[in-house]
């Protein structure tokens, strides 16, 4: 999505107790023209709500992305998934946010609870208007984000947590409103907002849900830009002009090897030292050049990186907002490479094409020399996050 700013996105959700699926679904769709999110909560729980809300997400989610207008969208719903006669309930209530290109937001709710909108860390009132599609009352809204501003779609199961214990009648919107307030005024991601809502949930339900729990959160800020330069180039009077490519790219920036670190280091005239306090058994340490936010060895350290996404893509952690922060603290050049990869939403590799006699010896592992397969391999992982990743030769 072409824009300035980023819509960060985060979710969580608990299956209610005894349930090995969740009864409410989210959908993401987008292209050039808008980013969609659709929360849908499906009637009863298990088997059946997960169908039924994941038929209603996925409908609405790709019809707008088509272009389709909410109108279509609701009566086509209403013909997949009509009113229970018996409960007189619809099938599925959902709510939907549609974010265009210049920041306007567009909301939908249909018998879902109103979304929570946060705005200069207040609680923002928004007016809505109310209309009956296909004989479902729909209640819309339009606003314009700015840096800083938060969505957050809940399902009842939110709303609802504590009811018959600390609240006899659950959380309440106002009580949730205030507690996702206090959170979006810390320094935290969509993500670990989200987390965090339906931790709270957990605890409320004494770890027994009593419905199924989901939380949306969006967040709209800087779009985070990251640029690896990855070896020299093949030509060597290209270097002069390959760095100043690398410099002028906006966002933060890191280098890969030690001839390329001397390389940028020649160009700029500034001193590359070695920082002692990043040994590791494995990595090499980092070095520190004035306008470079890292510095750290090649081959080595990227497939070491590698292995690791991995290692987080394998155990359902590497998505998260929450891993990039507790690795800022360590200090070896694969956690800081990670991190860095990890909070991005947009990277940019240069790969040279000059080869490293040390990484052509038969007795180095067969991966070290394949330098180009390995940023392949990282490129494929972080495009799977969601992440717009290029990647160019010199």
């Amino acid at each position: 999505m072409q824009m300035e700013l980023f819509l960060e996105i985060g979710t969580a959700q608990l299956n209610k107790a005894g349930e090995e699926l969740c009864g409410d679904t989210i959908e993401t769709a987008g292209n050039s023209e808008s980013k969609i999110v659709v929360l849908a909560d499906g009637l009863g729980s298990g088997v059946k709500a997960n169908i039924l809300s994941g038929l209603t997400s996925k409908i609405a989610a790709k019809m707008l992305e088509g272009g389709c207008s909410i109108d279509e969208v609701i009566e086509a719903l209403a013909q997949a998934l009509p009113v229970c006669e018996v409960r007189g309930l619809a099938y599925s209530t959902f709510s939907i946010s549609q974010v265009m290109p210049d920041g306007s937001l567009y909301l939908a709710e249909y018998d879902n609870p109103p979304a929570v909108i946060i705005k200069n860390d207040a609680i923002q009132s928004v007016a809505k208007q109310s209309r009956e599609v296909a004989n479902r009352k729909i209640n819309e809204a339009h606003l314009r984000l700015h840096e800083g501003d938060w969505v957050v779609l809940v399902s009842d199961g939110v709303l609802h947590a504590g009811i018959g214990g600390l609240w006899n009648l659950g959380w309440g919107w106002d009580r949730i409103a205030e507690y996702t307030r206090s959170l979006a005024a810390t320094d935290i991601s969509a993500q670990e907002l989200a987390e965090g809502l339906v931790a709270v949930c957990d605890k409320l339900y004494n770890s027994k849900p009593g419905d199924d729990t989901s939380v949306v959160a969006l967040r709209f800020r800087q779009r985070r830009e990251l640029t690896v330069m990855v070896g020299p180039p093949a030509d060597r009077d290209c270097d002069a002009r390959v760095v100043r490519d690398f410099l002028s790219s906006p966002g933060k920036k890191a280098v890969c090897g030690g001839t390329t670190g001397n390389i940028v280091a020649r160009e700029t005239g500034e001193q590359l030292s070695v920082d002692l306090s990043s040994m590791d058994p494995r990595i090499p340490p980092v070095g520190n050049l004035v306008g470079i936010d890292l510095v750290c060895e090649g081959i080595l350290t990227l497939t070491y990186t590698l292995e690791r996404l991995k290692e987080e893509s394998a155990a359902g952690t590497v998505s998260s907002a929450i891993l990039p922060r507790k690795l800022k603290w360590k200090r070896d050049g694969v956690s800081r490479l990670l991190s860095a990869l990890l909070e991005a939403d947009e990277i940019r590799f240069m790969v040279g094409r000059a080869l490293n006699p040390a990484h052509q010896s038969s007795e180095m592992p067969a991966d070290l020399a394949l330098k180009h397969r390995v940023i392949e391999d990282i490129a494929a992982l972080l495009e799977k996050m969601g992440k717009r990743v290029s990647v160019s030769y010199t």
